[in-house]
């Protein structure tokens, strides 16, 4: 409105502008004309003429030449087709292989996990002799020995299986997260998938619901995550 303004003040004050008649052949414009001091008619139908359907912004700066034709909004069909979408595969396991690291500790939840990841893997055509299974004396080794193992190039995915679970000092705390920490640095230092397949409990039910009770086998999930994130790599990041 500012520009309006600036313009209009341009204007002789004793004539105010007034609308005259549209043109027939273009029926979507306005005009105006105003008469200056000389009772002279000044047309104004080339200079501010704009779509009634533009905004009123988009009109005024049209009128005054500040507005240039804007470009009507394209709708683009999705394009998801040409766009490249990585992800493992659960069906094409055949020919990877793997290695397990276990704590012995807790090994009443650990062995049950264990069980249902080489269930697991069994069942999506993983063969025996493609699986390593290597015991460490607790969570906190997990880390050290899957790095290990990753930085072999033995293996296309390293899974770790451990159980912490909480008692009456802060050893949980330190256990639970050195674990975690371990199995993230093992990755990244190796560049080889480690799964953190390690469940930290605050007592002994939750653990054992956890191990093939009501609440699954985070171990046979664990190494679905295996498979999948081992034929991602295998398959499309092996560079």
């Amino acid at each position: 409105m500012a520009a309006f303004a600036a313009y209009s003040s341009l204007l002789p004050r004793t004539s105010p502008l007034t609308p005259i008649n549209l043109h027939p052949s273009a029926p979507r414009y306005c005009c105006f004309s105003f008469s200056d001091k000389n009772n002279a008619r000044i047309d104004l139908a080339a200079a501010t003429a704009a779509p009634l359907s533009a905004s009123p912004l988009q009109q005024l700066h049209r009128g005054f030449g500040l507005w240039a034709e804007m470009p009507r909004k394209r709708e683009f069909l999705s394009q998801t087709s040409a766009v490249r979408q990585l992800t493992g595969s659960l069906t094409s396991a055949e020919g990877l292989r793997f290695a397990i690291v276990v704590a012995r500790f807790n090994e009443i939840i650990t062995r049950p996990l264990l069980d249902g990841a080489l269930d697991t893997f069994k069942k999506y055509s993983v063969k025996e002799e493609d699986i390593d299974v290597v015991w460490v004396p607790g969570s906190f080794e997990i880390g050290l020995v899957a790095e290990k193992l990753g930085k072999s190039r033995k293996y296309q995915a390293v899974l770790c299986i451990g159980a912490v679970i909480r008692g009456d000092t802060s050893h949980y705390d330190a256990v639970a997260n050195s674990a975690a920490s371990g199995v993230l640095t093992a990755g990244l230092q190796s560049g080889v998938p480690c799964i953190f397949g390690v469940l930290t409990c605050d007592d002994l039910e939750q653990a054992m619901n956890r191990a093939g009770g009501k609440s699954g086998n985070k171990g046979a999930e664990a190494a679905l995550t295996a498979i999948e994130m081992a034929s991602l790599f295998e398959h499309h990041l092996k560079f």
